[in-house]
Parts: C-alpha cells; sequence; structure tokens
C-alpha cells in the first residue's frame, strides 16, 4: 500500500538522511514529503543535496522550502545577505563544497543544486487529510494565501486547528527533547539532529515514527499526543 512519509529537517546531516530512508525502506510508490531546511549547520549539505537531486529522478519527491533554503538563495545574489546567511549556518553549507583548509566560496555550489533550490522546492503540500509546510500556516487563511512569515519563519507554539480540519505536519522548530511535538491537529517533527539528536520519518497516516542519527543508531515508535 502506497505511503505518504515526512522528513523534517535535516540540516546538512546526510549520514542521518541516508541512515533514515534505509531504515524507513523507501518503496517506489510512496510520496517522500521533505520539509525543508536541508542545509546549514550541520556537515554535509552538499550531499544532503546531492541525495534530493537524484531521488527526485527515481522517487515521489515533494521537496518544500525552509527558511534555509530561503536564506541561502537571497544569499546568492546579496553580500549583505550572504553575511547574515553565514551567520545561521550557512559557513557550514559552504565549507562541504570546499575539501582543502579555509572557507568555501558562494560560487562552488553546484549549478545543479542551485537549479532544484530555484524551481523545484513548494510552499506547501496538502492530502486530502493532511497539509505539510516548513513552519507553520495562518489558521484563518487558505494555504494559497499564506504569507511568507508563516509558511518559513513562524514557531509551532502550539497551533490552533486550520480552517481546512486537517492535520498539519511542519518542522522548523526544533524539538530538544529529540521526539516529535503533537498536539492532535499538527505535528511537529524537527528533532534537532544537527544538535546531536534524531531525524525524524513520520506517517501521518498511522503515526508511525521512525529516526536515525548521524552516528548511525536507528528507533521506532508510535507518535504520542502531548495534550
Amino acid at each position: 500500500m502506497a505511503r505518504t512519509l515526512a522528513i523534517g529537517d535535516v540540516h546538512g546531516c546526510f549520514q542521518a538522511l541516508v541512515t533514515l530512508a534505509n531504515f524507513v525502506s523507501l518503496r517506489p510508490d510512496d510520496t517522500l514529503v521533505m520539509l525543508g531546511d536541508y542545509v546549514d549547520r550541520g556537515p554535509d549539505s552538499r550531499s544532503v543535496l546531492d541525495w534530493l537531486v537524484e531521488y527526485e529522478e527515481v522517487g515521489n519527491l515533494v521537496a518544500l522550502r525552509g527558511n534555509h533554503e530561503v536564506m541561502m538563495l537571497h544569499a546568492r545574489h546579496s553580500p549583505a545577505a550572504r553575511r547574515d546567511w553565514l551567520r545561521y549556518g550557512g559557513d557550514a553549507t559552504l565549507k562541504s563544497y570546499w575539501p582543502f583548509e579555509g572557507p568555501g566560496k558562494i560560487s562552488d555550489v553546484d549549478e545543479r543544486h542551485w537549479s532544484f533550490l530555484e524551481t523545484r522546492l513548494l510552499n506547501y503540500y496538502e492530502t486530502e487529510d493532511c497539509f505539510f509546510v516548513h513552519a507553520n500556516a495562518d489558521p484563518n487563511l487558505s494555504l494559497d494565501e499564506q504569507p511568507d512569515y508563516m509558511l518559513y519563519w513562524e514557531p509551532f507554539n502550539d497551533p490552533p486547528r486550520h480552517v481546512s480540519g486537517k492535520t498539519m505536519v511542519c518542522g522548523h522548530s526544533s524539538q530538544s527533547s529529540g521526539e516529535p511535538l503533537s498536539v492532535g491537529h499538527a505535528i511537529c517533527i524537527d528533532t534537532a539532529v544537527y544538535k546531536g539528536r534524531w531525524l525524524t520519518c513520520l506517517e501521518p497516516a498511522t503515526g508511525e515514527c521512525w529516526q536515525a542519527n548521524d552516528n548511525g543508531h536507528t528507533r521506532r515508535f508510535m507518535l504520542a499526543e502531548t495534550q
């Protein structure tokens, strides 16, 4: 049976991503929804983007845009935006493209990665029962009316139920516990992998969760509501 699976913020933690994909045993008929923030902070953003580009060619990938992709794209053309991006983990991203001593440069980024970031990322994705965003959604606005600050920047903070009645699945708000945060109608699965915690994959239809970290450890459990 086809599954819809969501993976939270990767933040350059390529080993955790590969371990998690293998642990979940991705199938050709799965829809894999990536919630954004593929780059920055972790050690290997370049390999994460390589994996996404290559997976898109063989699997059903839905890749959302996160605030770190927004910052990276702005940094390409603006020195001022680049300075801000470097302070929020962009330095680690550039370093992943430069295997020698010293920092990398924006010109080191692969052109196919720029193309992926500029043309393949979505603001949101929805199914019959759920919708997926990077950060949050205004509960009173339809998905196609959402402002950028809600989609990319707004913290989780126990959001009200969306007017659609659908369950929201998001990332962005890092859960230092390493466990997803569910309030029933909204679920945050950014579980702080770059801080040494876990990368999470959730199947919303069943509540099943798979996790992996950059050390190759895995665990599997059912989602529990906190309220």
